[in-house]
């Protein structure tokens, strides 16, 4: 198997990233961390810390050479971080000493790997977010569609009381709808730069350290900090964090979609499924599987990015190399599942027959509870419940529908109504209207 399933020409397809892959490419950090290099450079020259000519000559210098990632690896493994073979190479390259000498002015590695990081994750969630958009307009599809299709209601994996099939495609669709809503304020405060020389103190960018910070912020459009965040990793974390809620609210909806398509229940198609190597007759809940699977990674890796986040003193090597070898699965992970469940709930289609015949199952006990509120009206409630319970306890000994007891107990009750579906619905539809329309409102911002 390959070390990553993103990558892996067999297994690509399965775990597809789209182009949040291409975002966490030797290339692609290798062309983050110059241009941080360049913007660094820039700043620097408007203020007077370093020639105006040599930041302009850096500048042109980033956007025309193409540096090998693998010509940094050796120096990489010796040092520890590629910043210092990169910005040898980047040096050689310029073929300009006089102004190569200015390049990484005052700055440390990690300042440069983590604002590249950042111009990285940056894109990562547009991407990630336009695929959500896509997922959540089809489910709001379904749940202003069939906002008044019965289906069962479940706790505990077994039948409760009625709900719709709209309000469940709502109840899959409001938590990203909710995490959406996070992003502006994760944007602007967790999307940072990092310009604090080697022990956080930019004591070699000198006395415009603070300057140089905001005008490289603004010119790479992150927010600057003004302060150093080497050992406090929490805006990454909160960054993670929100990834590996889109992962578990992706995962809830392949947990039902695994369950709702299963043998005998059958109240949903996904459209295209898996084929199984020997029995003609199956299609695998192939993409619900992957959903579940990568919020089970997420959550394990978010653990460990946690305990890298203990760090000691000012910088922490150990606990940074953790870092990397966590953060980009969870970026990846999140990218794929947004990805799967995009094409996923555009294919869901609710089979309402098995709906109503998994509703007509179980002697009409599923309406137990509704029973017991109107028998409440006839009754004082504690009374109520206990007869109720009698009923379906002779219901179940004499596989007599609850119906049939009912009417036979209690004549007086219309049987017609307390047995229908469509009249126990509750506030199903109206919440499933209302993601609607928020979805609606989402998709015109």
């Amino acid at each position: 198997m390959a070390a990553s399933v993103f990558d892996s020409q067999i297994y690509g397809d399965l775990f597809t990233s789209g182009d949040v892959g291409r975002l966490f490419t030797d290339t692609a950090e290798t062309r983050a961390m110059l241009l941080v290099e360049g913007a660094l450079a820039k700043a620097q020259g408007a203020l007077g810390v370093i020639p105006e000519l040599s930041a302009a000559a850096i500048g042109r210098a980033v956007m025309e050479v193409a540096m090998d990632p693998g010509s940094i690896r050796k120096a990489t493994g010796q040092n520890g971080v590629p910043v210092p073979g990169l910005v040898a190479a980047f040096r050689a390259e310029m073929n300009a000493p006089e102004h190569a000498q200015y390049v990484h002015w005052g700055a440390t590695s990690q300042d440069i790997m983590d604002t590249g990081l950042m111009l990285r994750l940056r894109q990562a969630l547009a991407l990630i977010e336009d695929d959500l958009k896509l997922g959540i307009t089809s489910l709001a599809k379904l749940a202003r569609d069939h906002a008044n299709l019965p289906m069962p209601a479940r706790t505990y994996g077994q039948h409760a009381t009625p709900t719709s099939f709209g309000a469940v495609a709502a109840s899959w669709g409001q938590p990203l709808l909710d995490l959406l809503a996070e992003l502006p304020a994760l944007r602007k405060t967790c999307l940072l730069i990092s310009l604090t020389g080697a022990a956080g103190t930019a004591g070699a960018l000198g006395p415009q350290a603070a300057e140089i910070r905001a005008e490289m912020a603004k010119a790479l459009g992150l927010t600057d900090p003004e302060r150093s965040w080497h050992s406090d990793r929490t805006p990454l974390l909160r960054l993670m964090d929100w990834m590996v809620r889109v992962n578990l609210a992706l995962g809830k909806l392949g947990e039902d979609c695994t369950a709702l398509v299963q043998t005998g229940i059958g109240e949903i198609s996904l459209g295209e499924a898996g084929a199984s190597s020997t029995m003609p007759q199956k299609q695998n809940p192939v993409a619900p599987a992957s959903l579940v699977a990568l919020a089970r990674q997420g959550t394990g890796l978010l653990s460990i990015l946690h305990g890298a986040a203990l760090q000691q003193h000012q910088r922490d090597g150990a606990a940074w190399f953790s870092e990397w070898l966590c953060l980009p699965q969870i970026v990846l992970g999140t990218a794929s599942a947004a990805r799967i469940a995009r094409d996923l709930c555009a294919g869901i289609t609710p089979q309402p027959a098995a709906m109503g015949a998994a509703l007509a199952s179980g002697l009409d006990m599923i309406h137990a509870e509704a029973l017991s509120f109107a028998l409440a009206e006839m009754l004082a409630r504690p009374e109520a419940q206990a007869r109720v319970k009698i009923l379906c306890r002779e219901a179940g000994d004499t596989q007599t529908s609850l119906r049939d007891l009912v009417s036979r107990d209690f004549p007086a009750l219309d049987t017609d109504r307390l047995f229908d579906p469509a009249q126990q619905l509750g506030n199903a539809p109206a919440e499933a209207l209302r993601f609607a329309g928020k979805a609606a409102e989402l998709a015109q911002d």
